[in-house]
């Protein structure tokens, strides 16, 4: 019976060291495969993007200062008018009988005038010889300076009558194009609270311009100077040129948004573009040409932690002290950076001491590039980022090959610990301040 146990306590170990050996022994043998791109040269572009809506350069909105009933068109969409170009003409009928009725009027406070003209040279004839009295005479002064006093207000009433019938005749005041009529024959206006508008005339639509909306993100980037590129439904194959005229400061808020409203010149020579048409603009903010650049991932990739501790356990006795030294100096917030080179061809850097002609730390990234079977790490200086490619400086080359990712699966230990555990990029303290601290 005991015998049986003993084969049977036997036969289950034998399987487990073979199931033990298959799962773990071939993971450890399977080799990590790395996703890489290639080291390239190229052009690296920062834009920002957004829409906004095409106008008129200069856009007018004509109205009348009278009330009437429109009598006469003598323009309709899209014509072309010169200014001071008749463009309607309102029913004169009142207008003209106002003109009548003040200068008739005006005739009376004449005839006032020359009446009480007449009465004031008789007194003043008999308060010379002291015939009346102080009083009389005043009486008459005052009576002759009245009247005068009317005929002016009478012939101010005149002239403003002459103006109005002289507002009846509506008179383009640019020359450009009529992009609304809002009015037909027979139309009465009233213009008793506002100006009513009866057209619209754009000056010259081979000058255009578009009213961006930006981010307040992206605000900060935009300068007047700046070239842009924008597109329209209507010419969905055509790219159309302009430039930032203006960054107005007004800040327009919707739906709690903050938005700014940038003014952007737009040729249009051929007239293919129409106002009220929906522009979609990027706005080149700078812009670098044929530099070394690397996919932006390749600056976030860190191999995985067993990849990393393989490569401590084959490093020389010497170089692992220095890492680890340098490893507590940087945790500690000191400055006795390890000078000396870190292994696979890092810089060792100095932790707190770095001199302030250098560029600053958040300008060097590591990349690691692929050398046969194996991945090296490199530090590069950084420059523009496009969000999808980095400009990059260092000693690398053209033509090799970045590593992007792997196939090793992520663990929460490699998620959590791959960064601090890393030797060959800098290490930072727990509760280090900016997000890498979360």
């Amino acid at each position: 019976m005991k015998k049986r146990y003993w084969i049977i306590g036997i036969i289950v170990v034998v399987i487990a060291a073979v199931a033990a050996y298959l799962l773990f022994g071939k993971q450890k043998k399977t080799a990590i495969e790395w996703r890489t791109a290639k080291i390239e040269k190229g052009d690296i572009q920062i834009t920002v993007r957004a829409s906004g809506t095409l106008s008129a350069d200069t856009t007018v909105q004509v109205g009348t200062q009278v009330s009437g009933i429109i009598n006469k068109i003598n323009v309709d969409f899209n014509s072309v008018v010169k200014k001071g170009q008749v463009i309607a003409i309102l029913d004169t009928t009142f207008l003209a009988q106002a003109v009548d009725d003040a200068r008739a009027t005006l005739k009376r406070a004449q005839i006032s005038v020359n009446q009480s003209k007449r009465d004031f040279d008789r007194t003043k004839v008999l308060f010379d010889q002291k015939v009346l009295a102080q009083a009389d005479y005043d009486l008459s002064l005052s009576t002759y300076e009245t009247a005068v006093t009317n005929a002016s207000s009478a012939q101010a009433a005149l002239n403003r009558a002459k103006i109005n019938l002289q507002y009846s005749t509506i008179i383009a005041p640019i020359s450009g194009v009529v992009v609304s009529r809002a009015v037909d024959v027979g139309q009465t206006v009233a213009a008793s609270f506002s100006t009513p508008t009866l057209f619209t005339i754009a000056n010259d639509l081979t000058k255009m311009q578009v009213q961006a909306n930006i981010d307040e993100g992206d605000i900060g980037k935009i300068t007047v100077g700046l070239d842009v590129k924008f597109t329209v439904d209507a010419y969905p194959e055509l790219t159309f040129n302009g430039t930032v005229r203006q960054v107005r400061l007004l800040p327009v808020v919707s739906q709690n948004v903050v938005n700014y409203t940038v003014i952007i010149d737009v040729p249009n020579p051929d007239l293919k573009l129409l106002p009220g048409m929906t522009a979609n603009i990027t706005v080149l903010v700078k812009e670098v040409k044929d530099v070394i650049k690397v996919p932006a991932t390749a600056l976030r990739f860190n191999p995985p932690q067993e990849f990393i501790d393989e490569m401590i356990k084959n490093l020389p006795d010497s170089i692992r002290k220095k890492r680890e030294q340098w490893a507590k100096a940087s945790a500690s917030g000191g400055s006795g950076g390890m000078s000396g080179g870190m292994p696979g061809g890092m810089p060792g850097g100095m932790p707190g001491g770095m001199r302030s002609d250098r560029p600053r730390r958040s300008d060097f990234g590591t990349i690691w590039v692929k050398e046969g079977t194996t991945i090296k790490a490199h530090r590069v200086h950084t420059g523009v980022n496009d969000g999808l490619n980095v400009e990059i400086t260092g000693k690398i080359n053209v033509g090799d090959e970045v590593v992007l990712g792997s196939n090793a699966p992520p663990t929460a230990q490699t998620t959590q610990q791959q960064q601090p555990q890393n030797p060959f990029a800098p290490q930072m303290p727990r509760g280090a301040g900016g997000r890498g601290g979360r």
